[in-house]
């Protein structure tokens, strides 16, 4: 069982792997930094595993766990794991092309982002990215994939068609989550360090703005006409709402201790949380800057984590527990907990 307020020795950039968080929902993939094997993890309490599929649910769902360093692959019609897919050293953020035949998946330990084709499950190829990459972001064609290197203080743009790096774009301290405006023209960078969200042209490679956060932003989406920033702050327990374009505060939500990660609602109406310490997942009505509804996913330790929403479910990470949460988001309850590996992490839905 997990102590409480551990203090660890850190990799630079690394999104969870604070030496200095004030935060008590601190995720396990924290032990990594420590020397701590896969063994001595266990997780804060025994959940309950069931799996019901969601009408409408189809393709596949991708999770990254970094003390195994495998991506375990679920069937979304079933929630069931299908297989399980050596990556590289901890891997962290996962997008899948908006064909659905690759995912590209960044591997924290060893500074690279794997490919990994979908028909086969098995990775094509490997390129070297910065330190510490940690989140990443998909142009909406999936012609460029901006990682964040947490080490480097960069965001490696990647050609997909190529696969190789075009670009790297100086940004703020530790950046560790990337969210890709609709239209493809920006790219909006979460900050650790900076308490700060650099938004990046992607037709220049340039920064052009930095729009401002709460203490340790870790989190960030941006709504469908590119108007607002959401942005997690784990630190503050709260998601600020920012005008991109005035680069100014619209509102500040309370959502609870260990604000993590943000998603937007497919519709654009509502904005979900994952919140680690009180273990939940809140959403946000977008309209009036308010929580309208919120789900406990388990107890303290259980760490929900990163999100990703499809139309017919949203789907949580849940680092201390080891599993996945597949949520309705019609009636907002869980419906199904899915098996993972140790220490998940990023998650992506194939089309």
């Amino acid at each position: 069982m997990r102590s409480p307020r551990r203090t660890r020795a850190d990799t630079a950039g690394r999104r969870h792997r604070k030496a200095l968080r004030p935060v008590l929902g601190v995720g396990i993939g924290l032990l990594l930094a420590s020397g701590l094997s896969a063994a001595s993890v266990r997780p804060a309490s025994a959940p309950v595993h069931y799996a019901v599929a969601l009408p409408g649910a189809s393709g596949h769902v991708y999770v990254t766990n970094q003390l195994d360093s495998t991506v375990s692959v679920i069937d979304a019609a079933t929630n069931k794991v299908t297989a399980t897919v050596p990556a590289g050293t901890a891997p962290e953020g996962i997008a899948v092309t908006p064909d659905g035949k690759h995912a590209y998946i960044a591997d924290n330990g060893s500074a690279e982002v794997s490919v990994l084709d979908t028909r086969t499950n098995k990775i094509v190829a490997t390129v070297p990215v910065g330190k510490n990459p940690s989140g990443v972001g998909l142009s909406p064609d999936g012609m460029f994939l901006y990682v964040a290197n947490g080490g480097s203080n960069s965001i490696s743009v990647l050609d997909t068609r190529i696969n190789r790096v075009a670009a790297s774009v100086p940004v703020g301290t530790s950046p560790v989550s990337v969210a890709v405006s609709r239209d493809g023209g920006s790219a909006y960078v979460a900050n650790t360090g900076s308490g700060s969200v650099s938004v990046i042209d992607t037709r220049t490679h340039q920064v052009v703005r930095v729009l401002p956060a709460g203490p340790f932003p870790v989190g960030v989406a941006v709504t469908p006409d590119g108007g607002s920033a959401y942005v997690a702050n784990e630190v503050a327990a709260s998601v600020s709402v920012v005008a991109t374009h005035a680069g100014t505060f619209t509102a500040t939500v309370p959502v609870g201790v260990g604000a993590f990660d943000v998603a937007l609602g497919q519709d654009g109406r509502s904005v979900y949380v994952a919140v680690l310490g009180p273990g939940k997942v809140s959403m946000i009505d977008t309209s009036t800057h308010r929580v309208s509804a919120t789900v406990s996913l388990g107890p303290y330790g259980t760490d929900p984590f990163n999100l990703a929403v499809a139309s017919s479910a949203v789907y949580v990470t849940e680092q201390g527990a080891g599993t996945l949460t597949v949520i309705d988001p019609k009636s907002f309850k869980v419906v199904a907990t899915v098996t993972v590996g140790t220490s998940p992490y990023g998650v992506a839905v194939s089309p």
